[in-house]
């Protein structure tokens, strides 16, 4: 894995509290091919995310990007880059979310969770401006949507500047 230096963004809100009073960190996965991302959606409640998902005890960033795309999406990936590291503080929340760029190597059975299944998720491959067009609208979304919409776009237009 290319050990390049990665991009810390902080993106939290006016009742961030130091040190906050939840952590949960995760490793998400930027899977871009033939000008198209893939993202994660929650069919049953309309709802867009990159895949990925929490670090679990004694696996690392890299393995958990692995094991929850395989999960979610059903694609075997390799972690290539550490892209960026976005801090985002939320509903008393600080997630610490792990990007990494990745590429397909394979596909697979997908393992979703219970809750995941309700949700109806499901990958979807997005032209990435259209993916773009979707979290730009992170204003007009309830508080525990705007958050995670806001830290989608932010990343993806870094991801935007660094490929021009």
């Amino acid at each position: 894995m290319n050990k390049h230096a990665f991009e810390i963004i902080n993106q939290f809100d006016e009742t961030y509290s130091d040190p906050p009073p939840k952590v949960r960190e995760s490793a998400r996965a930027l899977v871009i091919k033939d000008g198209k991302i893939l993202l994660t959606y929650e069919a049953n409640i309309d709802n867009y995310m990159s895949p990925g998902g929490g670090v679990e005890e004694g696996e690392t960033l890299e393995e958990c990007c692995i094991r929850e795309l395989r999960e979610e999406s059903g694609f075997e990936v390799k972690p290539v880059e550490r892209f960026v590291t976005v801090n985002e503080f939320s509903l008393g929340t600080l997630y610490i979310s792990n990007y990494f760029l990745c590429e397909v190597t394979g596909e697979c059975e997908q393992s979703l969770t219970p809750t995941e299944i309700d949700h109806g998720v499901c990958p979807r491959w997005l032209p990435l401006n259209e993916a773009i067009a979707i979290f730009s609208t992170y204003p007009e979304k309830p508080a525990d949507k705007a958050s995670l919409y806001l830290r989608e776009y932010t990343v993806f237009n870094r991801y935007l500047e660094k490929i021009k």
